[in-house]
């Protein structure tokens, strides 16, 4: 049994939900368990309707979630013809079960009615994909994933409860197959012991599909994507970016906390406990290669780019020229632990500690405010963050070209340049 992915930017369209079915009919004969996730953009307005509903504007939130509806039912009636009765009744089901609260007043907190309404991006998206496999004639089931991933009440970024999430797994998904080819279900979301939906914070949809292959022992995950497969750096920035074959769950990892938009590390520590592959593909051209990540370890990597714009350098100056040490750091990781703020990259020197951040405003301001009191506190915006892994002195030379290197960190693997454009 195979566990496939498909994110949002590959059912965007009726096109492209007919291309997802095209490819899941290609593996006929195979047993597979297809995660999906929300349409494109349909996480971005729910959150729009969460905020609206949290403000008290009720009334805007039901008419925003009013237009989604009615694009969700408008892709229904043309890609569903004999299964188009049940799936409208499906999607009524979900869309009461939204409306209902958001006819009420919010009395608990913004991540709690989060989870509840934005989960319903993924049960109408693979709600209609199933629907129209069936019309199709594959042999296909729709499954609540909210009825097999327990998780702790932690909304927005929920815990797995791995003991039960793993019976559940047995008794209720494993049987399934005996029955049908393929499973439809959702990524990202989740439900606590008394059934409150919870997402799973960043990348969800992709660990989801890793807690499934996990648990029922799959044979492989792909993630269908609209890149041909992971690349040395991002196109859009580095044309000349080249496609990687292979990569190693180590390699990725690294790659994931530089910064490079491949897979997060919770997806990979599943699959890595039982040395499941990974695959990433193109979903606009399935006969590519794509890439192969698993336990192999990989040689000749090329140079692999990140680069992390709209960075802020914030130098912390002892007052009295004192050693910035000890009790001094203690107070400043502390500060960032309040603010919710981390360094990208970091350098101390005898008097002071430079940081590098990502330039969220609002918490940059707030932590120059507050370590004010016990540092004299500069700060140097609109700067980039390059990170080079496997770098060589011409691609360096290459990338830096034309600006002033702020700060500098180097590994026998990788180099982290901040720089001023």
């Amino acid at each position: 049994m195979k566990i496939f992915k498909f994110g949002g930017a590959s059912i965007n369209s009726i096109d492209r939900f007919k291309n997802t079915a095209n490819i899941i009919q290609s593996f006929n004969g195979e047993k597979l368990l297809i995660v999906v996730s929300a349409m494109g953009k349909t996480t971005n307005a729910l959150e729009a309707i969460v905020q609206a509903f949290c403000d008290n504007r009720k009334e805007e939130a039901l008419q925003l979630f009013e237009q989604l509806k009615q694009q969700h039912q408008n892709i229904l009636k043309y890609l569903v013809v004999s299964q188009w009765q049940q799936a409208e009744n499906q999607l009524k089901d979900f869309v009461t079960e939204i409306e209902w609260l958001l006819h009420d007043n919010p009395v608990r907190q913004y991540d709690y009615y989060y989870d509840q309404i934005v989960c319903c991006g993924e049960l109408f998206s693979s709600s209609i994909l199933a629907h129209h496999l069936k019309d199709v004639k594959v042999n296909a089931t729709w499954l609540d994933v909210r009825d097999i991933i327990r998780t702790d009440n932690h909304f927005r970024n929920a815990s797995i409860d791995w003991e039960y999430t793993n019976k559940r797994m047995n008794e209720s998904v494993a049987s399934l197959f005996e029955q049908y080819d393929v499973v439809i279900t959702q990524g990202f979301i989740g439900a606590t012991d008394e059934n409150e939906s919870t997402t799973l914070g960043r990348e969800g949809s992709d660990f989801s599909a890793a807690i499934f292959a996990n648990l029922l022992n799959a044979a492989s995950v792909t993630i269908w994507k609209d890149v041909d497969a992971v690349m040395s750096a991002d196109p859009k920035k580095f044309p000349d970016a080249a496609i990687i074959p292979s990569l190693s769950y180590t390699e990725v990892i690294e790659m994931a906390y530089y910064g490079a938009q491949v897979i997060h590390p919770k997806t990979i520590k599943p699959l890595q406990n039982k040395n499941i592959p990974l695959l990433v593909k193109s979903f606009l051209d399935p006969n590519l290669p794509g890439t192969k990540i698993d336990g192999q370890l990989t040689k000749n990597l090329p140079p692999i780019i990140v680069l992390k714009e709209k960075q802020a350098l914030i130098e912390f100056k002892s007052k009295d020229f004192s050693f910035v040490e000890g009790h001094l750091v203690a107070q400043l990781h502390e500060l960032f632990g309040s603010i919710k703020i981390n360094p990208n990259i970091s350098q101390h020197t005898a008097i002071s500690l430079l940081c590098g951040f990502d330039d969220q405003e609002e918490k940059i301001n707030a932590l120059a405010a507050a370590a004010a009191d016990i540092f004299d506190v500069s700060m140097e915006r609109q700067l980039d963050l390059l990170t080079i892994r496997h770098y060589n002195q011409a691609m360096i030379s290459l990338l830096t070209a034309n600006k002033m290197v702020l700060l500098e960190q180097k590994t026998m693997q990788t180099i982290q340049l901040l720089l001023r454009k």
